[in-house]
């Protein structure tokens, strides 16, 4: 007696068909699973023979042989107890072949035969879609993260009963999940989530500071602040998530894979509509950060893709933990090589940074610093220059008076909402732009296109060649130079780059020299 039986594995963030082959047949009773298998998909014939049997259904003494293929593939995790159990019956008779062809099995079974939630459902079922599968099978738990790929039948089960009764219906689908207010809980998530968030309204002061942070956002550039302890650096980076426009559709189907790999969905929150913001501690681990692990899982470049990664107190993280980064700027990916196979998530994240200028925080002001030059050339010195080549954007914060902090209240100041729509409109000048190409912001720009996409003015393409001339700047600032000046001019919508753009390019720039002295660009 022989049946198929259809699952799915995670590879990255990719899901891929996975075949479950049972032969049932005479002799010495055991129950064997074979397909180059992780310890815990070995340990599934246990839960699958006593779920079958506290589910009221017997196995015949037979020689029961189970096959996960392709063999090639290392298959680990708990989703296969599903198809497993389901081949298993189909061998045997008790489930009708019929719809096996046309069906995705993912779950994992208890003892008692109910099913339990399992992470990754998102991109398997996405992976079904595309291979034209009716019907995806899931535990109760996953439906509402399952429901999120339109165009393809999910049915919810409650035990394995539910499952067998599926497979055993004239029309499977009559047993779908019903249309939920999925899409009105999307939005209702994205609304709560922007109301939680602080907005640049309750930033005192630091008028520099926050119009850098707009210009990083409007054209997706990385960027940095250094100043003072409590000048407000972290507040600015806690905005500017909010400050970004709404993702699209296929940008929350790529960060909810993500997420959904790595075990961050659940009922409540079915997929991420939002931008992520993430603020790793600066003792976190080049395995925690880059992702990895003996079973792969994102890091936290990847649970920031398509959002924000911020890093507070830059000089503090260790060297080899800032080197991950370099990678990932350049190409928004993560490599995970494993003896088992290779792994790709995504990292195309904007990176904010905020630092001290030194270790006492107040450098260069000689009232208040004791630091020695020596002493503050060491800590500055923690990052690398390749590091801070890839960061287009630095500013400086200062100080707040003591008067702006008591009546900054009174002003009328610009709300997250009102840069928000400025970015919007920088972002759509740009993807307009870039339509042909695939990249979509100016901070991807590669310098074949610097000069097809930013067009100079007589008068800036002058002026800029009298600062690199007088400041020395190397060829790759040069290029970082003209990338920004290309976002002010698309914030203010003028087609050509004009010297009053360049200029306010050059001083984000120039920032750096003030502090890396002795030529670190």
């Amino acid at each position: 007696m022989y049946s198929e039986a259809y699952s799915a594995i995670v590879q990255g963030i990719e899901g891929r068909i996975i075949q479950a082959e049972a032969d049932i047949s005479d002799g010495l009773p055991c129950f064997m699973l074979v397909g180059y298998l992780a310890s815990e998909v070995k340990e599934a014939k246990e839960r699958v023979r006593i779920a079958l049997k506290n589910s009221g259904l017997r196995i015949p003494p037979k020689k029961i042989t189970v096959n996960l293929s392709p063999a090639g593939i290392y298959k680990y995790g708990t989703g296969y107890d599903f198809v497993i159990a389901v081949a298993i019956l189909a061998a045997l008779g008790i489930v009708n072949k019929k719809h096996l062809g046309s069906t995705i099995l993912i779950g994992e079974l208890s003892l008692d035969g109910s099913p339990k939630a399992v992470r990754g459902v998102l991109p398997m079922v996405y992976t079904a879609y595309e291979h034209g599968i009716k019907y995806v099978i899931v535990p109760k738990q996953n439906t509402r993260e399952a429901m999120f790929v339109k165009g393809i039948c999910v049915i919810g089960a409650g035990s394995l009963n539910d499952i067998i009764d599926v497979l055993n219906s004239e029309e499977p689908s009559r047993f779908a999940c019903k249309s939920t207010d999925l899409d009105e809980s999307m939005d209702d998530g994205l609304e709560s989530i922007s109301g939680e968030q602080p907005g640049f309204e309750d930033i005192s002061g630091q008028e520099m500071a926050c119009r850098a942070a707009e210009v990083a956002v409007s054209g997706m550039h990385n960027l940095l602040m250094i100043g003072a302890p409590g000048t407000g650096k972290t507040m600015i980076a806690r905005r500017i998530a909010g400050i970004m426009p709404k993702p699209q559709f296929d940008e929350c189907m790529e960060i909810s894979k993500i997420y959904s790999v790595a075990g961050l969905l659940d009922g409540e929150k079915p997929v991420i509509s939002y931008r992520p913001f993430r603020a790793p501690h600066h003792t976190i681990t080049q395995t925690a950060l880059s992702g990895g692990g003996r079973y792969p899982k994102p890091g936290e470049l990847s649970l920031a893709s398509g959002g924000v990664l911020f890093l507070d107190e830059l000089p503090e993280f260790k060297r080899q933990v800032l080197e991950v980064l370099r990678q990932p700027l350049e190409d928004g990916y993560v490599n995970i090589s494993r003896l088992d196979g290779n792994c790709r998530y995504p990292a195309k994240f904007m990176l904010v940074a905020a630092m001290n200028p030194c270790r006492c925080g107040y450098f260069p002001d000689r009232r208040k610093c004791k630091c020695t030059q020596a002493q503050v050339n060491n800590y500055l010195g923690r990052i690398s220059t390749p590091l801070l080549d890839r960061i287009d954007i630095c500013a400086e914060t200062v100080p707040v008076k003591i008067d702006e902090l008591s009546t900054y209240k009174k002003r009328n100041k610009e709300t997250s909402q009102e840069i928000s729509e400025r970015v919007s409109e920088a972002h759509k000048i740009q993807y307009k732009r870039y339509k042909n190409e695939k990249f979509s912001f100016n901070s991807c720009l590669a310098p074949s296109n610097i000069g097809k996409y930013c067009v100079m003015s007589a008068e800036a393409r002058d002026y800029l060649e009298y600062i690199l001339n007088s400041m020395s700047f190397s060829a790759r600032t040069y290029h970082k130079i003209i990338k920004a000046g290309r976002t002010i001019a698309d914030m203010e919508q003028s087609s050509n780059i004009e010297k009053k753009h360049i200029a306010e390019a050059v001083c984000y720039r120039s920032i750096n020299d003030k502090y890396w002295r002795g030529g670190r660009e």
